[in-house]
């Protein structure tokens, strides 16, 4: 949703203007959630049930004026207080600035879900979660609408930055650990987006053709990995058809397969008018409450006003409208609204912000280091090149955006951390920057053509300075996809000057080190081979310079590893043929043609090389594989595997182990392998080892057989391999099956798909 947003401070007081009267207090006597919620639902008319399902009328009112992202509807008779939810995935977003009040409040910009999901650390994204939890419950709010963790099918999607890989084994793990971490505050988090919003062209009414298969092995399994592992509060259904309905629409998919199958407990909104159409005034509100959409959002008037129409009618079942109405009450009543929090206004922001600084670090990616590049001595000096590298890019436009207090840059980074800086580049840049006419988030994004050093300018710059340092920016948005051309292609102002400074350093036998400051995948092979290191720093928050200038100095060894693989070109893309449509230019529907071989699954059939491969990141350290040991030969009811990690560097660091399998040939196509397990030493000193155990589950050596509607483990020889990246294979074994094993039989679903 591209709405701005308020605290719920000013909501509430919006609320009590309003309804002329406090609201009354809910809780008594302890009784539990589903006890409470029957019995309000018991005691309401109709039109106060068709006003729960919808999100509050009182907010559609005052929207434009307040910018406020949307609360559920108020019952004050009976004690039923309005819950506020607001965006979104790197940090809580509010306005800083309220109505007669002098003071500000700020939040804190984590680091976008890409940045996280780098990292490969559990642990470290559930102390994210916690921290960014928090804000949520200090400023009064109840639910936050994220995290975000669709597919990143194609590097061209908009919203990647937001999302966390193109494998849902990643995708599940990182955001289960996220939800887990928001909702230890007692908040509820809202997994989204339900299900394959993986584009951002026409996503309010693209129509994605999808296989079952793909769906169950791609799709949905990073959704049901994050709700078995987390039970969030809520899930947002998305704005896409599926197979020619909308996700709001589908009971196959909200309730046989989220409910049913996998046992989600909470109520499931919907996206910001979703499913509507006749320019977002009208929707199916018959078919999404009896397909277990149980909240309408923002809600509409003539939502509700179907909504009695069909009640009186007949047409939508009682029963549907109390199950839904249930549903949400259950959340209502742990709710800190319902419960009277005393929220502080006042989170640490200053803890969050080293949090920041170092989970930002830690999902950095060293992409290249050739001759020990990085770290840099303090001794060097440095030429600072480029406006992202004195107006860095924080995170992503749209709902994942964050009011910050400050954006660390780079040469501030740099500056505190004690090196020095080509003072003629810096009051360059500043100037350039301050120009009155310039508008500085543009010249991140689009073009610094105006920019342009001489010969003469380069040899002096390389001949006072013993490291050049390049930063590319990105800025990725909600709403509208990436252009091949001047986004995932280097801008020809971007490439000139790779090739011109780095002629002119190496001429001088100094050093150039390339940054990236972006949210999405980019080309890096026309260019790569010109810089002696490259460094992914993505979106990483509000401390990016400080994060940046930690890695780039040899404070953090870069740990951070690739959850998404980087084509040589745009085209090598398992989806470029079929993405966003057709027709190319309105497109109405995406054919998943591709099928389960999205990212490497697809490199790997193909056989194609890409220019970094999934799981791909070095450090200043090395590391040694040793004593791959599985508990078992013979699959039975688990295995674990076992490998030992010995740091045989000079740095202390700390290594991803990653676990993949390949499964025997069987009657349907299998990828040559798929991550099942991964996990992150602690640091490790030079000489020091850990032993890193990974569990094997049988649904993790089960696909699915469209045919018998079943998750299969079929027998034969299974391989383990354990390594540094999908290509960089260290240790690896094989164990038995020794007879087919039919895992989960499940509801039959998507029969509309005609893609094999």
């Amino acid at each position: 949703m591209t709405k701005d947003f308020i605290s719920k401070t000013l909501l509430i007081a919006v609320f009590l203007v309003v309804s002329g009267a406090a609201m009354a207090t809910s809780k008594k006597n302890n009784e539990p959630a589903a006890t409470w919620a029957k019995s309000k639902v018991a005691q309401m008319t109709m039109e106060e049930k068709a006003n729960l399902l919808c999100g509050s009328s009182e907010y559609n009112k005052l929207c434009d004026e307040l910018k406020a992202s949307g609360t559920t509807t108020e019952i004050s008779r009976l004690g039923i207080r309005p819950m506020i939810v607001s965006d979104g995935p790197a940090g809580l977003r509010i306005l800083t600035i309220r109505p007669n009040d002098v003071k500000t409040y700020y939040t804190t910009a984590f680091p976008v879900g890409t940045s996280l999901a780098s990292t490969w650390d559990v642990d470290l994204v559930k102390e994210v979660g916690e921290a960014m939890g928090n804000e949520v419950k200090e400023y009064g709010v109840d639910i936050l609408l994220g995290p975000g963790m669709n597919i990143q099918r194609s590097p061209l999607c908009g919203r990647n930055f937001e999302y966390y890989s193109e494998d849902p084994y990643v995708a599940g793990n990182i955001a289960a650990a996220m939800i887990n971490g928001i909702q230890e505050n007692g908040v509820g988090a809202s997994l989204k987006h339900f299900i394959a919003n993986n584009q951002e062209t026409n996503r309010h009414s693209i129509d994605e053709i999808i296989s079952e298969r793909a769906l169950r092995e791609i799709y949905l399994r990073g959704f049901e990995i994050a709700v078995k592992k987390s039970n969030p509060w809520t899930v947002m259904s998305s704005y896409n058809k599926v197979d020619g309905y909308f996700t709001s629409d589908r009971k196959d998919l909200l309730t046989d397969i989220l409910r049913y199958e996998w046992g989600f407990k909470g109520f499931v909104m919907s996206d910001w008018w979703g499913g509507t159409y006749d320019n977002y005034t009208k929707s199916n509100v018959v078919a999404q409450i009896s397909a277990g959409n149980d909240l309408l959002m923002p809600g509409i008037d003539s939502q509700r006003e179907d909504l009695m129409e069909a009640m009186k009618s007949g047409e939508l079942k009682m029963a549907a409208v109390d199950l839904s109405c249930e549903r949400i009450l259950k959340i209502v009543y742990n709710s800190i609204s319902q419960n009277n929090y005393a929220f502080s206004n006042n989170p640490d922001l200053k803890a969050h912000a080293e949090l920041t600084r170092k989970a930002g670090a830690e999902g950095m990616v060293l992409l290249k280091n050739d001759s020990q590049a990085l770290p840099l001595s303090k001794q060097n000096k440095l030429a600072l090149f480029r406006v992202a590298s004195y107006k860095p890019i924080s995170g992503g436009l749209g709902s994942g955006d964050v009011y910050e207090a400050h954006i660390a840059s780079l040469d501030e980074g740099l500056q505190e951390a004690g090196v020095a800086l080509d003072k003629s580049l810096t009051d360059f840049y500043t100037a350039y920057l301050n120009y009155p006419y310039h508008d500085t988030v543009d010249y991140n994004y689009i073009s610094e053509k105006q920019i342009a050093f001489d010969d003469n300018c380069l040899k002096e710059l390389a001949a006072n300075n013993d490291v050049a340092v390049i930063t590319i920016g990105r800025i990725s948005a909600e709403g509208l996809d990436r252009k091949i051309e001047d986004d995932y292609n280097l801008k020809d102002d971007e490439q000139k000057m790779i090739e011109d400074v780095s002629k002119h350093f190496h001429a001088a036998g100094k050093k150039v080190v390339v940054v990236l400051n972006i949210g999405g995948v980019i080309e890096t092979e026309s260019w790569k081979n010109k810089a002696d290191a490259i460094l992914l720093a993505w979106q990483p928050g509000q401390e990016v310079g400080h994060s940046v200038a930690d890695v780039l100095t040899g404070k953090v060894n870069p740990s951070g590893k690739l959850t998404m693989t980087f084509p040589k070109k745009y085209e090598d893309s398992p989806a470029a043929e079929y993405y966003p449509g057709e027709p190319a230019n309105d497109p109405q529907k995406s054919y998943y043609k591709e099928g389960i071989f999205v990212g490497y699954r697809g490199f790997e059939k193909e056989e194609i090389e890409p220019s970094y491969e999934f799981g791909f990141g070095m450090s200043y350290t090395d590391f040694s594989y040793s004593d791959l040991h599985l508990s078992s030969k013979i699959f039975t009811n688990g295995i674990t595997v076992s490998v030992k990690i010995t740091n045989t560097g000079k740095y202390a660091g700390q290594e991803v182990v990653e676990l993949y399998m390949k499964a025997p040939e069987s009657s349907i196509e299998k990828p040559k392998k798929e991550l099942k397990g991964f996990a992150k030493t602690r640091l490790l000193q030079p000489g020091e080892s850990q032993i890193v155990s990974l569990k094997l589950e049988v649904k993790d050596l089960a696909s699915f057989h469209s045919k018998e509607e079943a998750w299969i483990a079929d027998k034969g020889l299974y391989q383990v391999m354990l390594g540094a990246s999908s290509k960089i294979i260290k240790l690896q074994d094989d164990f038995k099956v020794s007879k087919r094993i039919v895992v989960e039989k499940v509801h039959p679903s998507f029969q509309e798909a005609t893609i094999d």
